[in-house]
């Protein structure tokens, strides 16, 4: 996209998600642009910090409408407090105090908690069995609809707060008359932040819960479930695609076919023979030498995206990554699969179309063009676009 609003590449398209969520009511664009100005560019202090402040600010007038009972002036400002505290944790690696997550991402919950609870009807706070232990989420049901419908799951990628599931897919599908499902998978939000949960690849043993919670709900017509993958989700979601075969249909924003390409396409040949050669003292100790050199940013960056894995030791890490692949399995998708492509795709070029030559199933690629103001990751500035060609594929796909 040829206007920046920053300087540092990551502040750059965090700001790009926050503005394109405003189509979703997850935030202002004079707000997003106000707090923009006041940060210092490429300070993860100055960020969380500002970002912070936005969120307070604007959580204190949702409180104040809510205590006056301007229900609708609350929730709307609850959701856009939601998005700025969720908005600020995205540097919080890289800050002096990194203890301030769980605080921040409570306070982050809690509004929106205040938001969808005062939906009409509320969401619904659910509980999906999940091994020993259950997975969070909230149940959205469309206004004056009568039960049973269809329903989308959003499952969110890999470090993006709950406000971004809401605009990426969630809002979209509750203003179509869809019931919707978000939750937190392993590694994911919650399910990290609060109990220690970390990424698994096997989505598969994710998913068929989610598919068994739902069956079992009056408000569901399980013929009717589709599934929207986001980011990192992009390989989530064609894997478990690949052994749980209830999805009516499913997308994969973008696809991601194997996700450890985001992770060594900047290591130099050396350091990947190193990790093909199993020498993990000798990696470790190599790859620790280099991120001393590292800027602030990089540090940070690396330390956020490790966070969900819950694995010490950047070999065994850069190991674990490497089992992220849809190899083997990609020819077992039977499920119809939507793959956005978008131009200028930074954390996965050249993932959408390798996931679609891979397919045998029925499948579609499409393409988000810069012209049209949709390209890069996920199509941040683009979502109201996005939103129209996913849910027209899915109602050519659903029956009735």
């Amino acid at each position: 996209m040829a206007y920046r609003f920053a300087q540092d590449e990551k502040f750059n398209f965090e700001i790009q998600l926050a503005l394109g969520q405003v189509q979703a009511g997850a935030g202002d664009v004079g707000e997003i642009l106000s707090t923009t100005a006041r940060v210092i560019d490429g300070d993860a202090e100055s960020w969380f910090t500002e970002w912070t402040r936005t969120g307070e600010r604007v959580r204190a007038l949702a409180e104040a409408s809510a205590a006056r009972g301007h229900q609708v002036s609350a929730r709307q400002a609850y959701l856009r407090a939601a998005a700025y505290y969720g908005t600020a944790l995205s540097t919080i690696d890289g800050t002096e105090d990194v203890s301030r997550l769980v605080p921040t991402f409570r306070v982050h919950r809690a509004c929106f908690d205040e938001f969808a609870f005062r939906l009409d009807p509320p969401a619904l706070p659910v509980e999906i069995p999940y091994e020993e232990t259950v997975l969070p989420g909230y149940l959205f049901v469309p206004p004056n609809e009568p039960a049973p419908r269809p329903t989308l799951v959003v499952n969110n990628g890999s470090d993006g707060p709950i406000t971004s599931a809401w605009a990426l897919g969630a809002a979209g599908g509750l203003a179509r008359g869809y019931n919707v499902l978000l939750f937190d998978g392993p590694g994911q939000q919650s399910m990290l932040f609060l109990h220690g949960v970390p990424f698994r690849p096997d989505w598969e043993r994710v998913l068929t819960p989610v598919v068994d919670f739902l069956c079992a709900r009056p408000e569901v017509d399980a013929g009717g479930i589709v599934l929207i993958g986001v980011s990192q989700a992009g390989y989530w979601v064609p894997r478990a695609l690949a052994f749980e075969h209830r999805f009516a249909a499913a997308v994969a924003d973008p696809g991601v076919f194997d996700v450890s390409t985001s992770w060594l396409r900047n290591l130099p040949d050396e350091l990947v023979a190193l990790l093909d050669g199993g020498e993990r003292e000798l990696f470790d100790r190599v790859v620790a030498e280099e991120m001393s050199q590292a800027t602030p940013q990089e540090r940070q960056e690396l330390a956020w995206r490790a966070k969900p894995y819950g694995i010490g030791s950047l070999f065994d890490l850069f190991t674990e990554v490497r089992g992220y692949t849809l190899a083997g399995v990609a020819e077992r998708i039977t499920t119809p699969l939507l793959i956005t492509d978008p131009e200028g795709e930074q954390f996965w070029p050249g993932q959408s179309r390798r996931l679609f030559d891979a397919l045998t199933g029925p499948s579609e690629l499409v393409a988000f063009t810069a012209a049209e103001g949709a390209d890069q990751h996920c199509q941040p500035m683009a979502r109201s676009l996005a939103d129209q060609r996913i849910f027209d594929w899915f109602a050519e796909r659903l029956p009735g």
